[in-house]
């Protein structure tokens, strides 16, 4: 079983593919996918519609629809983290802009830092 940070990016790419294709996302498993990375893209997934609410509310600049496909999914996955408390708030962003940096640019990284930091001030005020 790969570790958190890989399995991140394996439902990275899952949620792309989804985004981008629009196929469901059983379709889209290749080979054996590690049970964190499954239920993360799939819990996910189900949420995008508020997941993208979110992403609206807390970017000055950026709707959710406007976004790269990447940046959007980085979010999502930031996002649900956060929401959910599956872990402490800065491993949630610190893996994010990590994602968005590697994946996306260095730009990403920042718009993905601003936003999940505002969600989580929001989310402790």
């Amino acid at each position: 079983m790969p570790g958190r940070r890989a399995a991140r990016r394996t439902a990275l790419f899952l949620l792309y593919q989804w985004d981008l294709t629009g196929q469901p996302l059983a379709a889209l498993y290749e080979g054996d996918i590690d049970p964190f990375s499954r239920d993360l893209a799939e819990k996910v997934a189900d949420e995008a519609a508020e997941l993208d609410q979110a992403i609206d509310a807390a970017s000055d600049e950026w709707r959710a629809d406007r976004l790269g496909v990447l940046e959007r999914n980085i979010l999502r996955i930031g996002i649900y983290e956060l929401v959910h408390g599956t872990v402490p708030v800065e491993v949630a962003i610190s893996e994010a802009v990590n994602l968005a940096k590697r994946y996306a640019s260095d730009e990403a990284g920042k718009l993905v830092n601003g936003v999940l930091a505002r969600i989580a001030r929001e989310r402790v005020a």
